[in-house]
């Protein structure tokens, strides 16, 4: 605890007074009064409203002038309103004498007064009767110091700083004698280090004849220390000091209190900080959707945190035989990437034991492993020189731990542990979920792939192309989908659909959706008549809510014509050479399962020529309308190098990185193009 000589003084209240000092001031024989900024009185004694001939009541908030001319007394008011403009412009000691209507007189003292807690500049009125002896001006001056300044402890110094009176209350506190306290010997009870301190204060304060203030740490007579403080004013005769009068005040509750708030004050604002860390490091965490993630989030938290230089997420291998390290890129490599839980290292022993495991120092992990070769290893392989690990489990299984390192020696606190404990926790359950994502989502992708066509038919005369690019972040399986097969009768079909929603619905009803298809393809030539009978299967089979819609078309490679019927999906896009590209005019029809009559539209594909089909998810997004994304197919197809206009693959590629250029893809992206390339196509069948 330091002693200062800045802190403002605790307000006294007249409570609070020793009865001395309530004494000194009700009681004394001298009149007092204190008036405000606005001249008026604010406090007076009875002694002074004597002197105004009046009850002590009747002088609250009138000024002195105005009490003299109420008792039709206008020179003395004028009188006593010039003094007080005399303290207030010239700021010093004014003297004079006034004479009541009743022939007693009186000598005043104005002089300026500061309130030392609001700086309010006030002005303090003396009043003593011309008998009054000399101890009662002696009470005068010491009551002028002490409305200066609250006190417990009265003292008083002569004029060169001396302690010239005896102050029992002090010699009771500090086991001095008289003879040790007087002079300059009062201050041996002060606390050697505060010491030297408060005596240049104190002699500064002589030598300049200004307030003194000093905080310090006083010798009880127990031997034990209590803060005081100690005030003191000097007064003046003129501009000589005449006498010191000041005050002692034991204010070492007060500072345990303030130090007590301050403790209180920090623990709490580390509480909150380290809550607010984990809150953050709970929001992070649960945002990672990979192990990589979980260990990039919690080497930011354990940085930012604990100050911790490297974070490795230490996690079992499938057959829960060895420990496998994992860390944040840029990390430093480790002595060994995987390890046995008997190998000495903080890791596996916060595993094997189930318990936090530290180490400050090479020194301390040295001796926690019996001086294992490894340590020597790790010391001299890594800039790691202070260890902690802590186990992390889900469900009462332990999965592995949380491991950080610092590259000084360095003692982890108990609140920083408690915060390293619960992140444990935290990193443990994001391990689980990534784990399980990860799981989920190579088997989500596999469900995907199996329900498109591995590879598309080679039919003469006709090229194929087709892309596919999921758009899911998490598990769940897309609904686009695409197929093409040849038909007995030497044409080929192609279809592009569009199950809404994701999961595992959309792709049994993808699945349901494409074989019907494929069976009524092989029944049925016409296009139309397909789609026809897929609302009879949708009716029977799908629910209302699963809307599905598709292009379906039939293309003869000898003849180039082509046969299309669109049950409420995106017009397809035509790549004509020359002519340039186009949307395929026409209004599409419902979506299946909603009864309506199936047309078809006829054209005829020119060798060269390409048809495009397409899903939402290439022309729209967030920040782009559907018709706005087919317009901007359009310009973005004209714009198609060569090479690209006479390669379906290529040109596919080309629409899918110049569409989705600038856009965050949020939908599957499916394109399905057929080709009738520049060949002799009759000559060859």
């Amino acid at each position: 605890m330091s002693a200062e000589t800045s802190i403002p003084p605790p307000r006294i209240e007249g409570a609070e007074l020793p009865d001395a000092v309530k004494s000194l001031l009700t009681e004394a024989p001298v009149g007092f009064a204190l008036i405000g900024s606005d001249d008026r009185l604010g406090t007076v004694n009875q002694q002074l409203a004597t002197m105004f001939g009046v009850a002590p009541a009747q002088c609250l908030g009138r000024t002195p002038a105005e009490l003299l001319e109420d008792s039709g007394d206008p020179a003395g008011a004028a009188a006593q309103r010039a003094s007080l403009s005399a303290v207030r412009e010239g700021g010093g000691t004014v003297r004079d004498r006034f004479l009541t209507s009743r022939g007693e007189a009186w000598d005043l003292t104005w002089f300026p007064v500061t309130d030392p807690d609001t700086g309010e500049e006030q002005v303090g009125l003396i009043a003593a009767r011309d008998h009054e002896s000399a101890a009662a001006r002696r009470d005068e001056r010491r009551l002028r110091a002490l409305l200066q300044a609250g006190h417990q402890i009265v003292w008083a110094a002569g004029p060169g700083g001396d302690m010239h009176e005896d102050c029992p209350q002090w010699r009771s506190v500090t086991g001095q004698d008289v003879e040790s306290y007087l002079g300059r010997g009062w201050l041996g009870a002060i606390h050697p280090d505060d010491r030297t301190r408060v005596e240049r204060a104190w002699n500064d304060a002589v030598l300049d004849m200004t307030p003194f203030d000093a905080m310090f740490r006083v010798r009880t007579r127990s031997g034990g220390y209590h803060h005081y403080r100690a005030r003191a004013n000097p007064i003046k005769d003129g501009t000589e000091t005449v006498e010191w009068i000041g005050t002692f005040v034991d204010v070492t509750t007060e500072r345990e209190a303030d130090e007590l708030r301050q403790r209180l004050n920090q623990q709490l604002s580390e509480a909150a900080m380290r809550t607010a860390r984990l809150q953050k490091a709970t929001s992070d965490l649960a945002e990672a959707l990979t192990v990589d993630d979980v260990v990039g989030v919690v080497s930011e938290i354990g940085r930012s945190g604990v100050g911790a230089d490297h974070t490795r997420v230490v996690l079992y291998d499938r057959d829960r035989l060895r420990l496998r390290t994992m860390a944040a890129e840029n990390a430093h490599a480790p002595p060994r990437a995987s390890f046995p839980l008997e190998h000495p290292d903080p890791a596996a022993r916060a595993v094997a034991d189930q318990a936090p495991c530290l180490a400050a120092n090479p020194a301390e992990l040295r001796a926690l492993f019996e001086d294992a070769p490894e340590i020597d290893e790790l010391v001299e392989a890594t800039p790691e020189r202070a260890w902690v690990a802590l186990p992390m489990a889900i469900a009462g299984r332990t999965i592995g731990a949380l491991r950080l390192s610092f590259t000084a020696p360095r003692e982890v606190t108990d609140e920083e542990r408690v915060f390293l404990e619960a992140l444990a926790g935290q990193c443990a359950l994001a391990v689980g979920r990534a784990q399980l994502y990860e799981r989920e989502h190579d088997t989500a992708q596999a469900l995907q792939h199996s329900l498109l066509p591995e590879e598309l038919p080679e039919v003469q005369g006709v090229r194929l192309a087709a892309y596919y690019r999921s758009g899911s972040q998490h598990v769940q399986v897309g609904g686009d989908w695409y197929d093409a097969f040849p038909l007995p009768c030497g044409r080929v079909a192609g279809v592009l659909g569009d199950v809404m929603g994701k999961g595992i619905p959309a792709a049994a009803g993808m699945s349901r959706i494409r074989n019907a298809l494929r069976a009524l393809a092989f029944n049925m030539p016409e296009p139309a008549d397909v789609l026809t009978g897929l609302d009879r299967m949708f009716d029977a089979t799908e629910g209302m809510d699963q809307v599905t819609t598709l292009v379906y078309f039939v293309l003869d490679p000898v003849t180039g014509q082509l046969d299309l019927s669109n049950a409420g999906h995106l017009p397809p896009l035509v790549l004509a050479g020359n002519a340039g590209p186009s949307l395929l005019e026409g209004e599409p029809d419902t979506p299946l399962g909603v009864s309506a009559p199936r047309g078809h539209h006829k054209f005829f594909v020119q060798p060269g020529n390409t048809v495009a089909l397409y899903s939402d998810g290439l022309v729209e997004n967030r920040r782009r309308s559907v018709a706005s994304g087919l317009d901007e197919l359009v310009r973005v197809a004209a714009s198609a190098p060569s090479e690209a206009v006479g390669d379906p693959h290529q040109m596919l590629e080309y629409l899918v990185e110049s569409m989705l250029e600038g856009y965050e893809q949020d939908d599957d992206v499916t394109l399905l193009a057929v080709q009738l390339p520049v060949i002799d196509s009759a000559s060859e069948r």
